[in-house]
């Protein structure tokens, strides 16, 4: 039998490459699903995907389109278990699966800190669906609290101080409709002159700057530009920042503001915070950020422990069946 794997691109994907293989209970073999674009190609080359039509915030429409896919993916028997971790491209295939009596398991984004997305809330509303928190301050009814993705990195040793950077690598994401002008206005403020820039300018206009932008970078293409960068800095993107962690770098997180529509919520400024509490981030307002900043994240690093902890709930598998609605109720 089979688990599908279904998210977005981004950081909601990047979330789930990063779970699968660490939810107790759920094995492969693994399919994907998701959108078809430069990040997931590098970080799926190899697995079996699937690549469905683009669903955006608040996208009715295109959710609608992608029930064609899901029926497709999951008639016939194969899967017997599905996993996502969001967003809106998941919602067909919970209809789906769980008229199909196939198990599912939906894992909140480790964005959304105090409350359920919402994609979650809709998937609340799909009977039988197994619902999981990263955070354990949730206390909502129905969903348990597995752990979280950044639970596989702790603060690693500091850095011989730079009081210099040779190289700086600027992501500003790749989610579409919301420009971070506001950023890249003032690095080109802070910036060194020598410093060697790699920017990837996801959906910010930069053509009125005098750098050269790149809409979005392959997966393992950014990696590396990270493992050679003396300071990293990026958008508080969950996916962001854990590539960053992956090749040990402490990223340097300016989190986009909704009030200057610079995203669909505020969730961005919640988990710089959370990561800068944690020790894996320094976390900076794009008006206040200083070239000290980058020098401090340049000093610091992230390590991995020996053995990531499962992903699991409170004595429940998370391969386990379904409970009741009244199970969930107590």
């Amino acid at each position: 039998m089979t688990t599908l794997l279904v998210a977005s691109s981004g950081g909601h994907l990047k979330e789930l490459h990063h779970l699968h293989r660490r939810l107790a209970g759920v094995d492969g073999p693994f399919r994907w699903v998701t959108f078809d674009t430069p990040q997931s190609r590098s970080l799926l080359a190899g697995e079996t995907v699937e690549f469905v039509p683009f669903v955006g915030g608040r996208d009715p429409l295109n959710v609608a389109r992608n029930f064609a896919p899901a029926h497709g993916a999951l008639r016939g028997g194969e899967v017997d278990t599905l996993v996502s971790t969001g967003s809106a491209v998941a919602l067909p295939f919970f209809g789906l699966a769980r008229a199909r009596r196939i198990r599912c398991h939906y894992i909140e984004s480790a964005a959304r800190i105090d409350a359920p997305s919402l994609t979650g809330r809709l998937i609340g509303r799909v009977p039988g669906v197994n619902r999981y928190s990263q955070y354990q301050g949730w206390r909502r009814q129905g969903w348990s609290f597995g752990g979280s993705v950044f639970d596989s990195f702790v603060p690693g040793p500091d850095r011989p101080p730079r009081g210099a950077l040779a190289k700086v690598l600027v992501t500003l994401g790749t989610y579409r409709g919301y420009p971070f002008t506001r950023l890249v206005r003032r690095l080109l403020e802070i910036l060194p002159p020598e410093a060697e820039v790699l920017w990837q300018t996801g959906d910010t206009d930069v053509s009125g700057f005098d750098i050269a932008g790149h809409e979005a970078i392959p997966e393992r293409e950014l990696s590396e530009a990270m493992v050679e960068a003396d300071a990293v800095v990026a958008h508080a993107g969950v996916g962001t920042a854990l590539a960053a962690f992956e090749v040990g770098k402490c990223p340097l997180l300016v989190p986009r503001r909704f009030s200057l529509g610079e995203h669909v919520d505020d969730h961005q400024p919640q988990i710089a915070a959370e990561l800068d509490e944690r020790g894996l981030a320094v976390s900076v307002d794009a008006d206040e950020l200083s070239f000290d900043d980058l020098l401090a994240v340049a000093a610091r690093s992230v390590a991995s422990p020996a053995q990531a902890p499962a992903f699991a709930t409170s004595g429940e598998r998370l391969g386990a069946a379904p409970r009741s609605r009244s199970e969930n109720s107590s």
